[in-house]
């Protein structure tokens, strides 16, 4: 352990180093149900520490082979991907400068925190819009590792449609900046005659020379964060070649990105939101596609286990909100309390659309009130809430985004365990897949919330465990096997937002096949020829790896 640090300290680093038991225990945990203690936490001052902390880790390789560098921010990835047994780079405590903010462009480094970032864009009048339930603990550095998205995703898309440029720290321990290039500037980086024009030439020939093969790989759904994002690299007929699509998403593991420079969006003033209380959901194949058809801002859901979640630990709130919130909150329910004497529903559903004024906002939410219930009768029982205010909608968007939280902390026998958390399907195929995936969860007597964007078919679904039982723990891959055999039967992804990390790097052969795993091994290969970044994830996984490392106790 000490010859780590010592190497570290003689290269020049400015930063703190940390080896401390406290701070091993403190990284050896994300939000995900792994543990791996790392041998040193490090916190870089500027890219200068990056670099010299790649160089020294690249020419220490081959007498330590296990030695490794792991990027981290807030800490609240739910596959695994910042955690690792070698060392940890922090980037929350000097990484956190918002350098610029405009109406179109926001520059600031990966430590920044979403919330603080959002609230430099509001200003400005505008929206970095990408942003995941967890907005409120997020780094913009982990929302670009993990190509994130979340409930404004079905209008916006995910982070890696917002890259206009990044700084990142290739293998060779140089900074850079990744950004679209024309067929004659990537002519001009091949050409170069070192690291990046290496690193250029190869990835342009790999996706050349496999062009079709790479674009038929893209899974058919909305979003999608397993693999590389090849198929987005190098487009023919546009003659663009953009590296950023490869680094979006790579969990660190292609190199360290250490500025970002988003493309922001106007923010709309004005939301407000239609809520659907659905009993069952036979009605959900023919609906899904009237919600659509209105095109919303945001089509959300959450299920009755997320729902009595919410209602059980209302108090938690508190803490939460503020003491004039919480009171809103409650008094907002009490509708909501008469409609559940009717019956428990099955699904919440939650249709937003934003506008510039009130009255816009108002006009959308009542010509799909009307066309839903116009069109059949059972909409009536089913019961609408309309809230065309931000305030009256606040309720239902406290349980949707703090449902994780709430079962993290509050529930004390059994422990979260994310492990099926991020699937999607083509929305067309929920009234079929829903139930099987109900039955699957109950087959293996799995408490889990369900939650997610019914707009994309993507679902987070959290189970509540003991793991530290072996009969439990024991279900982990079979459930696991099924439900993923479910998702790719209907052509699905294994993850629409969270990423692989240790839970499914294991499974990117069943999801995109032998030769495209290749394809993804050799792009690792070309970035990372020694294996220094993040080892363990994306195409260096599996499952017996990840198996061994989840935690025994809590």
């Amino acid at each position: 352990m000490g010859r780590i640090k010592d190497l570290v300290k003689q290269s020049g680093f400015q930063g703190e180093l940390d080896d401390s038991p406290e701070a091993i225990e403190n990284y050896s945990h994300d939000a995900s149900l792994f543990e791996i203690k790392p041998e040193l936490v490090v916190f870089p001052k500027d890219a200068s520490d990056i670099e010299k902390l790649v160089k020294v880790v690249s020419e220490h390789k081959d007498e330590m082979p296990n030695l490794s560098i792991t990027a981290r921010s807030a800490g609240t990835d739910m596959a695994g991907g910042a955690i690792n047994d070698s060392i940890i780079v922090d980037f929350r405590r000097h990484f956190t400068n918002i350098e610029l903010v405009t109406r179109t462009f926001g520059h600031a480094q990966p430590g920044v925190l979403y919330r603080d970032f959002e609230a430099q864009t509001l200003k400005q009048g505008a929206l970095m819009p990408t942003y995941p339930a967890s907005r409120d603990l997020a780094s913009i550095g982990g929302m670009v590792a993990n190509n994130s998205g979340g409930e404004k995703s079905l209008e916006y898309g995910k982070t890696k449609d917002f890259i206009n440029e990044l700084k990142v720290v290739f293998a060779d321990g140089i900074e850079r900046t990744v950004k679209p290039i024309n067929k004659d500037e990537l002519e001009q980086k091949m050409a170069q005659d070192d690291f990046e024009g290496q690193v250029y030439k190869q990835i342009y020939d790999l996706c050349e020379q496999n062009y079709d093969l790479i674009k038929n790989a893209k899974p058919n759904v909305s979003k999608n964060s397993m693999g590389y994002t090849l198929w987005e690299v190098w487009d023919r007929e546009s003659g663009v070649f953009d590296l950023t699509k490869l680094i979006v998403g790579s969990e660190g593991t292609l190199g360290f990105v250490t500025d970002i420079n988003f493309r922001l969006v106007p923010a709309k003033p004005h939301s407000g939101l239609l809520v659907l209380f659905m009993r069952d959901i036979d009605d959900l194949g023919e609906l899904i596609p009237q919600v659509l058809a209105h095109r919303p801002a945001t089509f959300e859901s959450f299920d009755d286990q997320t729902l009595w979640l919410s209602i059980r630990f209302m108090p938690s709130f508190l803490k939460l909100l503020g003491w004039k919130r919480f009171i809103n909150l409650l008094l907002s329910l009490l509708p909501d309390g008469l409609q559940l004497i009717k019956g428990i529903p099955k699904l919440i559903l939650m249709v937003e659309f934003n506008g510039q004024t009130e009255a816009e906002v108002r006009a959308k939410i009542k010509a799909l009130h009307s066309d839903l219930k116009d069109k059949k009768a059972r909409y009536e029982i089913n019961g609408f809430e309309e809230d065309a205010t931000e305030g009256k909608s606040e309720k239902f968007w406290v349980m949707r985004r703090q449902s994780f939280n709430l079962l993290r902390s509050k529930v004390k026998d059994k422990h979260t365990a994310p492990f099926i958390d991020d699937l999607i399907v083509n929305p067309n195929h929920l009234v079929e897949f829903l139930p099987k995936l109900r039955m699957i969860i109950k087959k293996y007597h799995l408490f889990a919330t369900i939650a997610g964007h019914m707009g994309d078919g993507n679902f987070h679904i959290i189970p509540l465990m003991k793991l530290e039982d072996k009969q439990e723990r024991d279900t982990l891959l079979p459930a696991m096997k099924e439900v993923n055999d479910l998702v790719l039967s209907y052509n699905g992804s294994l993850s629409g937002e969270h990423n692989d990390g240790l839970v499914r790097g294991p499974w990117l052969e069943d999801q995109f096949g032998k030769e495209i795993l290749e394809l993804f091994k050799s792009v690792k290969r070309i970035m990372d020829p020694k294996n220094i970044f993040n080892p363990h994830k994306k195409a260096d996984a599996n499952w017996e790896y990840s198996y061994s490392h989840i935690r025994d106790h809590f």
